[in-house]
């Protein structure tokens, strides 16, 4: 026992994952016991299923690792139902077995895996082909050792779900609360490393704004309730029109951005930030003329129906090249702005 107990004193500090702590116990396990298989199993109860998860095999009889059997037909309930641990009489006990039957089981021990409160998360088991008695330190040891694993399993629980909320809570930072869409902040990131990647490819990228032209008076009209559909509508079909690799995010009020990345810069760019050779401005001017007719069309709000003429988009292709994330956003407002004048000079020459 004492060698046993100084080889575990070296594996707990040195365990960074379920693993590495339940193979080499799973050693000392066969060595205490004397059985040829150790092995830990998880049970999904719900799905009335017990998968063996680490096993350690050192005769004839194998259990393998990823077996999967019905739980009411396991050794493991049987014991646990009777407040049995141990059995050399595997046959005599539990011949209904058929898990056991096909293992050739005869030697069985068994601890039961205990999360914090008491819910079976598994068991930590040992079985031989050939009948040995189980001693009293044999037992406790397997004990101790269920524990040990019980209290490892809690720990990797804890961190998995520590780092789902951190995630959750990155997530909410980075979204629109409204929209559901990226916010500033994710946004300037994404564009960032647009511009960054696109330096190292020698490629534009594509900066596009938004503005929901009237939206002042959808929400003056027809109220706050219905002007949030109209975002998250509007939202919905703009992210709708756009390529695998863009980003669509909400700034906030009606203005939207989007980013993505656009074609091989020319050879020749004249050097200024915004490109106007090659293919990058038609990748531009196609996208903007995408985004402008997604938005087009009827609005089913909260009381009405809207038929409204479109945003006002505005889309370039920009050189990355000592080009910042403010100077991006706003070169593609003032061309937005200037499509938004456009707009504005065309409806006022129309006929009434």
């Amino acid at each position: 026992m004492d060698p046993i107990l100084a080889q575990l004193s070296s594996t707990l500090p040195a365990a960074r994952s379920l693993e590495q702590l339940t193979r080499p116990l799973l050693e000392m396990l066969r060595v205490a016991t004397g059985l040829e298989s150790t092995y830990l199993t998880e049970i999904d109860l719900a799905a009335d299923r017990q998968q063996v998860r680490y096993a350690r095999n050192a005769g004839a009889m194998t259990i393998p690792e990823g077996l999967s059997v019905p739980w009411g037909d396991t050794l493991c309930k049987r014991a646990l139902d009777e407040g049995r641990m141990a059995t050399s009489d595997v046959v005599d006990c539990w011949g209904d077995s058929e898990a056991a039957r096909a293992l050739g089981i005869q030697t069985y021990v068994s601890a039961p895996v205990r999360g914090g409160e008491g819910q079976l998360l598994g068991t930590l088991c040992a079985a031989s082909a050939d009948r040995r008695q189980i001693g009293d330190e044999a037992a406790a040891m397997l004990q101790l050792f269920s524990g040990l694993v019980a209290g490892f399993i809690e720990r990797e629980r804890l961190v998995e779900h520590l780092q789902a909320a951190n995630a959750r809570l990155l997530s909410y930072a980075m979204r629109d609360t409204l929209t559901g869409l990226p916010n500033r902040r994710a946004l300037y990131d994404e564009l960032q490393r647009l511009l960054a990647q696109a330096q190292r490819d020698g490629r534009s990228v594509l900066v596009g704004m938004v503005d929901l032209d009237g939206f002042k008076a959808i929400n003056d009209r027809h109220g706050h309730q219905s002007g949030d559909l109209f975002l998250q509508q509007a939202g919905q079909r703009l992210t709708a029109s756009l390529r695998a690799g863009d980003m669509l995010g909400r700034l906030g009020g009606d203005e939207f951005l989007l980013v993505g990345p656009g074609p091989a810069l020319p050879t020749d760019n004249g050097g200024g930030p915004v490109v106007e050779a090659g293919e990058a401005p038609q990748a531009a001017l196609t996208l903007q003329q995408r985004c402008t007719e997604a938005t087009l069309g009827r609005y089913r709000l909260d009381t009405a129906e809207l038929d409204y003429a479109g945003a006002s988009v505005g889309v370039l292709a920009l050189d990355p090249a000592g080009l910042t994330v403010e100077d991006a956003v706003r070169l593609a407002d003032a061309c937005m702005y200037r499509v938004k004048h456009q707009r504005r000079q065309r409806a006022s020459a129309a006929p009434a």
